[in-house]
């Protein structure tokens, strides 16, 4: 910055004295180098920034011509149903009175929010159920009043599952991920299913019943 000093001219006194006037400095402040430096910053930035790139899940269907049916034996079947509470509940086998889908706990939340997903929760369900029965195929029921984000976070946690369980087998083998045998290698056998009007009664009878264990 540079400054420029300016002298006032003395007002004349009221009387007739010998007394000297005192001289008042003026000190004007030159802003345009200031502006200059910023600008320059600005575009230093605009040209400099890494703007972030849009996210997008890769999701391999099977395809098209592939429509036969595959037979699922109800032992192997382990159902995820999202309500449209976007609260989570699972069961295995087919529902029926005496084994009503289990309510996944929420995670701590705030109480203007009603279910928030614990998605360590949901990951140990699906690891424990997988480890114990390896043919274990999921099945996925979205409510039609779901939201977009419930499906994004069950595919995301599948996805990190199935990543963490390669890395470890493949830690055990002392190889690369890419490397492990095709008999070794986790490949989580899922499908999408869609929500009926049975599935409606199957959860409010669910409801009902984590109610009465006070889960709700």
């Amino acid at each position: 910055m540079s400054g420029e000093v300016a002298a006032r001219a003395p007002k004349p006194g009221k009387g007739g004295g010998l007394r000297r006037p005192k001289r008042r400095v003026t000190i004007r402040i030159d802003m345009t180098p200031m502006v200059d430096i910023a600008f320059l910053l600005l575009i230093f930035y605009m040209v400099t920034t890494v703007f972030s790139m849009p996210q997008a899940m890769e999701i391999n269907l099977p395809p098209k011509e592939q429509t036969d049916p595959i037979d699922i034996k109800e032992s192997n079947l382990l159902t995820i149903r999202v309500d449209e509470l976007g609260r989570f509940w699972w069961n295995l086998k087919i529902p029926t009175p005496d084994n009503l889908p289990i309510y996944l706990p929420s995670a701590p939340k705030p109480d203007t929010v009603a279910y928030v997903l614990d998605s360590d929760t949901l990951i140990g369900l699906l690891r424990e159920q997988n480890t114990k029965n390896s043919k274990l195929s999921t099945l996925v029921l979205i409510h039609r009043d779901a939201t977009y984000k419930d499906l994004v976070n069950i595919l995301d946690d599948i996805d990190l599952l199935e990543r963490s369980w390669n890395a470890f087998t493949a830690k055990q083998l002392d190889v690369e991920v890419e490397d492990i045998p095709k008999e070794r290698k986790f490949s989580y056998r899922f499908a999408m299913g869609e929500w009926e009007s049975r599935d409606d009664k199957i959860i409010q009878s669910a409801a009902e019943q984590a109610m009465e264990r006070g889960e709700l």
